[in-house]
């Protein structure tokens, strides 16, 4: 069962607005604060201080109607550009809980604790380090702890702050509250109310089909989802994931030795995790916690599944040292992505024929690749970057530059089983090593046509003499893939593999048709090995 921590902040513009402004704060008593906006032309209360509160002030509030009210009521223009800036800085900080957290503005935070809390000694216990940890940054929030994005916001907003609803029991903590703690819209709680039904419990109590006939099927969508009877998608600031592991530190570190030695711890206990549930990972995140509050996260992928943390750690090895620790780091975070089942071991031909002859299944589990290839394009691809190390691919084309595709350097040659597996290289007809991006033109050429191949070519200023060649190969265009009026024979291309005096070997074509009395085109389009 999943379970959700809403954070709410009542104060947050105005705690901004202190965080970002110099001027100094007044001394005694605070007079009543208030940022103002401007809403289609009216001047109105966009977020109200703890002591303009008390004078029954509110945001969307006029301005003219709040100065009658409280004469000395100071007041600063808002800025929710940067409020929401502040919001998201604030969620990716408080990914040293938790991998999943959901902005949800303007004030209020989402973060998915399942199956993470055990990290902080359980529910009350991570609730009480991030409501330390906030108030001593100057961030008042209020904190809830339920089942359901839903019944969270309802609990941290109108609830007893720091309640922690029990698994399954959301309901009853409900009952009490008012409808506007379901999300509703502000004029549809007004209705509710001014029939009377002042509790969510009030409306449990109505029958279902006469309660959306009344108020609505959005009313209904908002109850189940507080509830749990309806499913509610939130947006994650990164992929939700279960694997992830957590060290905190009793002192700030900062020693590049030390920031290496607890890559390593933190992987190690992770991958224990994915090996003792057969699992493996292609990407790993480390992300070091400063005391300032920024977070250093550095990425290392796998090109096949693995779990092995010695070798993991020293891909993290040369980005860690690039870590600015600041004054000192005192949480470091790992988390798995792309995880999917791992083999422990490699199984022979043995194994899987003995597999096949009993169940007439393979197990499909993939080997585990602590030997061979995979550690060289780890480590090739984590320096050189993921897009700079890749293999070529077929694709079912007959145009040369079409047939070829950029794919994983040790991804499985088969598709997926819902689309049709690629056709393999034609061995009757080989491609070069290297086929350029684009043909480049030949000047010198002398060949007998309309079939024959050159005798001699000029290529970048240097004159090759053909020695061997064989073809002609003829490539026609795609034609069905377009209008039939825009089929030309111009598209026509006769290839050749050639070799020259020195031994090296070419892909050249003629392109067109022959032509009595035009010179022919020629264009070197590749180079064999």
């Amino acid at each position: 069962m999943a379970r959700i921590l809403c954070a709410w902040s009542p104060d947050w513009a105005i705690a901004n607005w202190r965080r970002r402004t110099t001027s100094a704060p007044p001394e005694g008593a605070e007079p009543p604060f208030a940022l103002v906006e401007t809403v289609r032309g009216v001047r109105r209360l966009a977020a109200v201080s703890r002591e303009a509160r008390a004078l029954r002030l509110y945001p969307g509030q006029k301005a003219t109607d709040a100065a009658a009210i409280a004469p000395d009521l100071v007041t600063a223009e808002a800025e929710p550009e940067a409020d929401a800036a502040a919001l998201a800085a604030l969620a990716d900080w408080c990914v040293r809980f938790s991998p999943a957290v959901a902005a949800d503005p303007p004030d209020g935070l989402f973060l998915d604790i399942t199956g993470v809390d055990h990290l902080f000694g359980g529910e009350a216990g991570m609730m009480a380090e991030l409501r330390e940890r906030l108030l001593a940054n100057g961030l008042p929030f209020r904190l809830a702890i339920a089942d359901t994005p839903g019944a969270a916001w309802a609990l941290a907003r109108h609830g007893r702050d720091g309640t922690i609803a029990p698994p399954g029991g959301q309901a009853d903590l409900l009952a009490p509250l008012p409808p506007a703690a379901l999300r509703l819209l502000p004029e549809d709680a007004a209705q509710i109310e001014r029939l009377g039904l002042r509790r969510i419990g009030q409306l449990l109590d109505i029958p279902r089909a006469p309660l959306g006939r009344r108020f609505g099927a959005r009313t209904l969508t908002r109850l189940d989802q507080a509830l749990g009877r309806h499913a509610e998608a939130l947006t994650f600031r990164r992929p939700p994931t279960p694997w992830v592991d957590r060290l905190a530190f009793f002192e700030p570190i900062s020693a590049p030795e030390d920031m290496a030695r607890v890559t390593w711890d933190v992987c190690a206990r992770l991958c224990a995790r994915l090996e003792a549930e057969g699992q493996g990972a292609r990407r790993f995140e480390v992300g070091f916690c400063r005391v300032d509050g920024k977070i250093a996260p550095v990425e290392v992928g796998l090109a096949l599944p693995g779990r092995d943390a010695r070798r993991i750690a020293r891909l993290f090895a040369p980005k860690v040292e690039a870590v600015d620790p600041g004054f000192g780091i005192d949480a470091v975070l790992v988390a798995a992505y792309e995880v999917e089942p791992l083999a422990g071991r490699q199984a022979g031909l043995e194994t899987r024929l003995e597999t096949r002859l009993e169940t007439g299944l393979e197990t499909g589990l993939p080997p585990a690749p602590e030997d061979g290839l995979a550690p060289l394009v780890d480590r090739l691809a984590n320096r050189l970057g993921p897009e700079r190390v890749w293999r070529a691919a077929p694709v079912e084309s007959h145009v040369p530059e079409l047939s070829v595709r950029r794919a994983a350097p040790l991804a499985a040659a088969a598709a997926p089983s819902a689309v049709p597996a690629p056709a393999p290289w034609d061995p009757e007809a080989p491609r070069p090593a290297r086929l350029f991006r684009r043909p480049e033109p030949l000047d010198g050429v002398i060949a007998l046509t309309p079939d024959d191949p050159p005798s001699q070519f000029r290529w970048r200023g240097r004159l090759h003499r053909v020695r061997r060649a064989e073809g002609p190969e003829r490539v026609g265009e795609e034609w069905w893939k377009r209008g039939i009026e825009e089929a030309s024979t111009a598209h026509v291309r006769d290839y050749y593999r050639v070799e020259d005096q020195d031994g090296a070997r070419f892909w050249l074509f003629r392109a067109g048709l022959y032509e009595p009395g035009q010179p022919a085109k020629w264009w070197l389009h590749g180079l064999f090995g």
